[in-house]
């Protein structure tokens, strides 16, 4: 049974804009909300058609009201941010995060209208060391590997969510885990650290990529919308490629750095504004994270139209109409990467 009302957060990122215009062009809904703490850009609002926008922050109670006064019968949460300093740093980030949701499904506990839950949750919250299985499946237990970040956010995430399923067993609950995003119109920093001319990489390590396109996960989470389909789901691309035959591939020069100098080049992108790399993003560049999708094709019913292979190509032959980073900025990198790793060796 199709929604009647549905609600998308953070309607002013690639995701839940996107999502929202591919739910507006759905005859079978009937509205369509947006909410988010900014207007989504020119463009994107255009392509939004009948969304309508609601400017409002879910960090406050008052999201009760949006969700009750609409009379909404289907929730995404599609806001939680990867990126400090896109959210204006780390604290603020967590508060949009985890504070956020904590909101949200508070609102959602008071409506009595509300029957579908989806929310966008990630493979990090699996982690990533030398010690991991070669498929995470949705059995394994999420786990924090640092006492910060987008993955401990996202794992104290799910348990709230969890809470809320037992709490609301009359509302159907979807947790989607997705692989790391790729594609010619997102941009993460995985897409921003494959357009650097010179990518690091660490010193004895090549990492296992799952990845997925862009257009697969916002199928995915639009079939979640439309299906009642409760559960946790697994969602990346078929097979996976080495980092070095992703750089190959990317037509970029590796530039190996031992390990005890990784921190130090971190900080050098961040600070040059390249790349934000986190602590969980250096580790997954280490040892990457693999994804068994068997429940997404047998329960879920979904099949992803691009292999992970397929997908980085898309993401490269897309790449040339992407705006480039600052020269100046990647020349300034490029000589404080080559000066570092030469004083390492």
């Amino acid at each position: 049974m199709s929604p009647s009302t549905v609600l998308v957060t953070g309607v002013s990122r690639f995701f839940g804009g996107n999502l929202a215009a591919r739910l507006a062009a759905d005859p079978s809904i009937e509205r369509v909300l947006g909410v988010d703490t900014v207007p989504p850009s020119g463009e994107l609002q255009r392509r939004m058609g009948r969304v309508e926008f609601v400017r409002a922050d879910i960090r406050n109670p008052l999201i009760a009201k949006v969700i009750s006064t609409a009379k909404v019968d289907t929730v995404v949460h599609a806001a939680v941010s990867a990126n400090p300093r896109e959210a204006g740093g780390r604290g603020t980030m967590k508060e949009m995060n985890v504070i956020g949701t904590m909101q949200l499904l508070a609102a959602c506990q008071q409506s009595m209208g509300v029957s579908r839950l989806v929310v966008k949750s990630t493979s990090a919250v699996y982690g990533t060391g030398p010690r991991d299985p070669a498929l995470f499946t949705e059995e394994n237990e999420p786990k924090a590997e640092s006492s910060s970040g987008y993955a401990k956010d996202s794992v104290e995430i799910e348990g709230y969510v969890r809470g809320f399923a037992r709490r609301r067993d009359d509302v159907d609950v979807t947790i989607l885990r997705f692989a790391n995003f790729i594609g010619p119109r997102i941009e993460t920093v995985l897409t921003r650290y494959f357009a650097l001319p010179l990518v690091p990489t660490v010193l004895g390590y090549d990492a296992r990529l799952q990845l997925l396109h862009e257009e697969d996960a916002l199928a995915v989470l639009q079939r979640a919308v439309s299906q009642r389909l409760p559960g946790v789901f697994n969602v990346g691309g078929d097979g996976v490629l080495l980092l070095s035959q992703a750089i190959r591939r990317a037509g970029r020069i590796p530039v190996p750095v031992p390990e005890p100098g990784v921190s130090a080049v971190a900080r050098l992108f961040r600070n040059a504004r390249l790349v934000d790399f986190s602590p969980e993003q250096t580790r997954f560049l280490n040892f990457g994270r693999v994804l068994d999708t068997a429940k997404l094709r047998t329960e879920f019913g979904f099949s992803p139209r691009w292999t992970t292979a397929q997908a980085f190509e898309d993401y490269v032959r897309g790449r040339v109409r992407r705006p480039t980073i600052d020269p100046e900025r990647v020349a300034a990198v490029e000589r404080g990467v080559l000066d570092l790793a030469a004083q390492l060796r």
